[in-house]
């Protein structure tokens, strides 16, 4: 399991604690109700960490997640796990090849990834948040450790033939069962374990090249120092907070490094376009020749890979697991929405390309000025001021919300314990319920505010599958939502900026995917699901960040709760998130035509592919001069090679749903029961496109996705 998927999966299961008093219960309804749902949260804070200092609880019922090892402890708990499975693989590979049952090949080998998921999470995720040094770079070490014996796992020879022996037998227990054999054999001949010795040697050879090349290419770009030198005229229209923290060199110049923080606020704020193109130009033409010799190697290497396993290209090889089946069908897929938005982008760049007209006179539109020209239409389109938006999104208001949201739809209850056993005071631990029979699905860690040495992005981390055991029960889940949101400076409540309500939603999504699945394998557990379908439901909770119900169940002014944003704020809200995004989403189909295509056929020019589909794509705008495509998505040479299109992929199902199935009704608890019990509950442990299709009534389908980004235009 790699550190990204181990990092993404988020999980919850049963519990009960019938303590109301002393927990955080939102049960209630209306917008009174929810009001003092937010004051008992805001008041209660205190109270809630003085009792986990008083009388720690240092278990949750239900979950072997260990939280506060130490550094040693930390290292001692891997080597028990490695010893562990060496054990129980051994014991498997011993197995007659006459003698393989589920009993004694499949069932041990789903018991032992159940047991262990959480055990490991626990020496890893410390790594993300422990406020102890020494606790990191331990937790670190762990994970290198339990990542170099999960990978020689995967390629254990021994235990490919049990369990071959088994599949061939085919005395499946059930579906899902037998999806969980056919996905282990498919994993393990992934590694090419069906190969003979010399192909398999050619194989670990050639993933060897692709890992250097790949580690090659990212330091390339990490180490590149480039920087621009202007004065503060030739800066002009970027917010002053920004031009003070730029160094300046001996002559008084200030600096512009080719970082995407400098990059994109050049490109979005920039009144100069001469700077933006200059600008735009280094950072497409970063590490030159070097990582374009590096791309053309890594893409021919990948093929090779792939031919050896069976597949024609590369492409094929990275689909071939994934929803989409096929390259041909992501193709289509990338062909069918570009296509569809070309009327409505075409009349974006014309007003676009009149915005220029009347602010730099004759200067040609390029694709530099994309993001200035689109952001100056927002402003004077929307009354929208994102500043004082925020004045009335305190972080203990919209948590409360969400959870009301979350309690309505999908009818799950999250109450706060007291006193449990954390790696800082900040951190909250709430188990959820379902709210009809009061059962206990699951735990959820909230670890919200920024610290130094805590990891810098916004994520969901399982912490504990759900599974079933041998014994019939159910493991427990348990999810960490991580999130680097500001405290208030002056000791007042924590506000947040609306794109970090957007992201809280989005992650909050992912737990719920978490808490509500109910796969008996914990292979099909959390996020271990079809790389495609896994940021559908959060996608789709996204969609919640945009209606006036939600807005007003999640907002209140700071100093006044009972005053949520008005309703002529809320339409704004909901026509700015369509703003320009037909033509900028072509510009995503780009790169992700791009990664398709040289990820499908051999000695492409890779060069002249990109200038032949920039214009293309683009409605006729050039692609830079000199701009190399290696620098610009370096996610197509290392980390979503040939599956650039998955976040596509995921936002036009995630619309299809809202739209057919929420949009009249955004608190239609009837139909998010529906999506709790036939799309989160199965997991992995059915094909996605038919969980899909059976919550719609129909296959997924991109026309509500299209309709909603033709409503873009402003008129």
């Amino acid at each position: 399991m790699t550190e990204s998927e181990r990092n993404s999966h988020k999980t919850e299961k049963k519990k009960k604690n019938n303590n109301n008093n002393g927990g955080f219960l939102i049960a209630l309804t209306g917008t009174a109700a929810l009001l003092a749902v937010a004051a008992n949260l805001v008041i209660s804070a205190i109270k809630y960490r003085n009792k986990r200092n008083a009388n720690k609880i240092k278990d949750l019922a239900g979950s072997k997640v260990r939280v506060n090892l130490s550094a040693s402890q930390i290292l001692k708990l891997t080597e028990q796990i490695i010893s562990k499975s060496n054990e129980v693989y051994s014991t498997i590979a011993s197995i007659p090849l006459d003698k393989v049952t589920y009993t004694n090949v499949i069932s041990p080998i789903a018991e032992l990834q159940a047991h262990q998921f959480p055990l490991i999470q626990s020496c890893v995720f410390p790594k993300l948040v422990s406020t102890s040094e020494d606790v990191r770079k331990a937790s670190a070490e762990a994970e290198r450790r339990l990542d170099a014996h999960l990978d020689m796992c995967s390629k254990r020879e021994d235990i490919y033939l049990v369990v071959k022996a088994f599949a061939v037998k085919g005395e499946w227990v059930n579906a899902e069962a037998k999806r969980f054999v056919q996905t282990l054999m498919r994993d393990f001949e992934r590694n090419g374990l069906n190969l003979s010795a010399s192909k398999r040697e050619e194989l670990l050879r050639l993933r060897t090249q692709i890992d250097e090349l790949s580690f090659k290419y990212i330091q390339n770009l990490n180490d590149d120092s480039t920087f621009l030198l202007f004065n503060e005229a030739e800066l002009a229209g970027l917010p002053p907070e920004f031009l003070k923290g730029l160094d300046k060199s001996e002559n008084g110049k200030l600096k512009i490094s080719l970082r995407s923080h400098h990059v994109s606020a050049i490109l979005e704020f920039c009144k100069v376009g001469t700077t933006r193109r200059m600008v735009s130009g280094a950072y497409g033409s970063r590490c030159g020749e070097v990582n374009l010799s590096i791309l053309e190697n890594l893409v021919q290497q990948r093929h090779k890979y792939a031919r050896l396993l069976g597949f024609s290209n590369y492409a094929e090889y990275a689909v071939d697991a994934r929803m989409g089946k096929t390259p041909i069908k992501v193709f289509e897929f990338l062909e069918d929405i570009s296509s569809s938005l070309t009327d409505v982008a075409t009349k974006e760049l014309d007003m676009l390309k009149n915005l220029k007209k009347n602010e730099e006179g004759d200067f040609p539109f390029g694709i530099e000025d994309l993001l200035y020209y689109a952001k100056r239409v927002e402003e004077q389109s929307y009354d929208l001021d994102f500043g004082e938006l925020k004045q009335y999104l305190p972080i203990s208001l919209v948590l409360s919300g969400i959870f009301k949201i979350i309690q309505d739809l999908f009818g799950l209850r999250f109450e706060e314990i007291a006193g449990a056993d954390v790696w800082h005071c900040d951190v909250r631990v709430f188990s959820v319920f379902d709210l009809g029979s009061s059962e206990l699905l699951g735990y959820c860690y909230l670890d919200l505010f920024s610290r130094e040495g805590k990891y810098g992005h916004t994520c969901v981390v399982s912490l504990q599958n759900s599974a079933l055991t041998i014994s019939g029960g159910w493991q427990m889940p348990v999810a960490l939502l991580i999130s680097q949101c500001q405290k208030d400076a002056n000791s007042g409540p924590g506000l947040l900026r609306f794109s970090e309500v957007v992201s809280l939603f989005h992650e909050v999504g992912h737990v719920v995917q978490q808490i509500c699945n109910r796969a008996s394998f914990d292979r099909f557990s959390g996020l271990r699901v079809d790389p495609d379908f896994v940021e559908i439901p959060a996608q789709l909770l996204e969609n919640w960040c945009y209606e006036s119900y939600s807005l007003k169940l999640i907002s209140g002014f700071h100093q006044d709760i009972t005053r949520p944003i008005k309703d002529d704020l809320c339409k704004s809200i909901k026509k700015w998130r369509t703003s320009f995004s037909a033509l900028k989403l072509k510009q995503e189909i780009l790169y992700c035509l791009f990664d398709q295509i040289i990820h499908s056929a051999d000695n492409i020019d890779i060069q002249e592919l990109f200038k032949h589909l920039h214009p293309k794509v683009m409605l006729g705008l050039l692609a830079l001069e000199g701009a190399n495509p290696a620098s610009c998505f370096p996610s197509s040479v290392v980390g979503s090679e040939a599956a650039c299109y998955s976040r596509i992929w995921s936002e036009v199902f995630a619309a299809d749903i809202f739209t057919s199935k929420f949009c009249n009704d955004v608190s239609n608890q009837h139909v998010g029961m529906q999506f709790r019990n036939k799309v989160l509950a199965p997991g992995g442990g059915k094909d996605s496109i038919e969980v899909l299709t059976e919550f719609l009534g129909r296959e997924p389908s991109i026309e509500a996705f299209i309709q909603n980004k033709s409503k873009s235009i402003i008129m």
